[in-house]
């Protein structure tokens, strides 16, 4: 009898610790300590875009300009350079107000004012387009991500011919091409990203940006000129009988415009000379910073590759894009 107890205890001994075993392997969560191998890792967030592509064409459809490039315009989704391009303009309209309504129509008005003020209004509409098509003009973006077998193979690279692989953006990188932090892609003969006209200055767009310099600091001096002998002129004079205003606001509104002249036909006047002597010795903001030695053009090759060719009025007209040579082959380097 003693024995026969023994064993059936230890079988209901064994029954009660099987069933245990089974409730933790089947209902209880096992704790690990660090991460779970079995836990589902998070999407990594996907970086957006900060450029897109406009489409204007539905907009000059109905006046008659219908153009091919309109449906793809290029655009920098960049806070503080759209604040910048807006500035810009805000700048610009209101030089043109104090030269129309303070400088211009006043009672004495004569012929030579109007005509100051017509030649200050085409530099300032042509500054305006420059900007424009500096800021929405494709500065030489790389195709992003064509970094691949294919890509490569495309090439039809020569023994011996390499090609270096941009490690940001997984494109193809040719010679004299940098990436832009901003524009997250490869730029072609990248000069510099400039906030004031929100885009990369490339091998695209130069001559815009160089237009843009240019005029600007055509009006700067313009308007400076015009505020200070107007300025003049009304102390000598009557008030009234140059400006339609008070002498508070017209001495407030000219001060302004004078300051504003300053800086800008300062800043604007450097940025032109750097540029040119940029476009002269082909040798581009990054390069020059780096000292990279490579071949360089001459300087009257190096002006038609910016301007186009051959050289004619249309060389300072941002409404004409240039005609480009027949640009030799493209050799890929590390």
């Amino acid at each position: 009898m003693g024995i026969w107890k023994s064993l059936k205890w230890k079988k209901n001994t064994l029954f009660f610790l099987h069933r245990e075993l089974e409730e933790i392997t089947t209902t209880r969560p096992i704790a690990y300590k660090g991460k779970s191998p079995h836990k589902k890792k998070k999407p990594e967030r996907q970086q957006s875009e900060s450029v897109v592509y406009l489409d204007f064409s539905r907009i000059f459809r109905p006046l008659g300009i219908v153009n091919p490039g309109l449906r793809r315009v290029w655009f920098v989704k960049d806070i503080c350079g759209i604040v910048c391009a807006v500035f810009t303009w805000l700048l610009i309209l209101y030089a043109e107000w104090v030269i129309l309504f303070v400088i211009v129509l006043h009672e004495s008005s004569g012929f030579s004012d109007y005509l100051h003020g017509s030649v200050f209004y085409l530099c300032s509409f042509l500054a305006f387009a420059s900007h424009i098509r500096a800021m929405l003009t494709d500065p030489g973006a790389v195709p992003k991500g064509n970094a691949t077998t294919e890509g490569i193979r495309s090439l039809g690279l020569k023994k011996g011919e390499v090609v270096f692989k941009c490690s940001k953006c997984s494109s193809i990188k040719p010679d004299r091409a940098h990436h832009c932090s901003v524009c997250q892609r490869c730029i072609r003969k990248m000069d510099h990203h400039c906030p004031w006209v929100n885009n990369c200055v490339g091998e695209n767009n130069q001559k815009y940006f160089v237009l843009f310099t240019l005029y600007i600091c055509i009006i700067s001096i313009h308007a400076l000129y015009l505020a200070i002998s107007h300025f003049i002129m009304c102390v000598s004079r009557d008030w009234k009988s140059c400006s339609g205003m008070s002498p508070p606001l017209t001495t407030i509104f000219l001060i302004f415009l004078i300051f504003e002249g300053m800086l800008f036909g300062i800043f604007t006047g450097i940025m032109f000379g750097t540029q040119m002597s940029a476009v002269c010795t082909d040798e581009t903001g990054i390069e020059q910073l780096k000292k990279e030695s490579r071949e360089r053009r001459s300087r009257w090759l190096s002006m038609k590759a910016v301007f186009g060719h051959p050289f004619s009025i249309h060389w300072f007209s941002p409404f004409s894009t240039p005609k480009f040579l027949a640009t030799d082959k493209i050799y890929y380097s590390v």
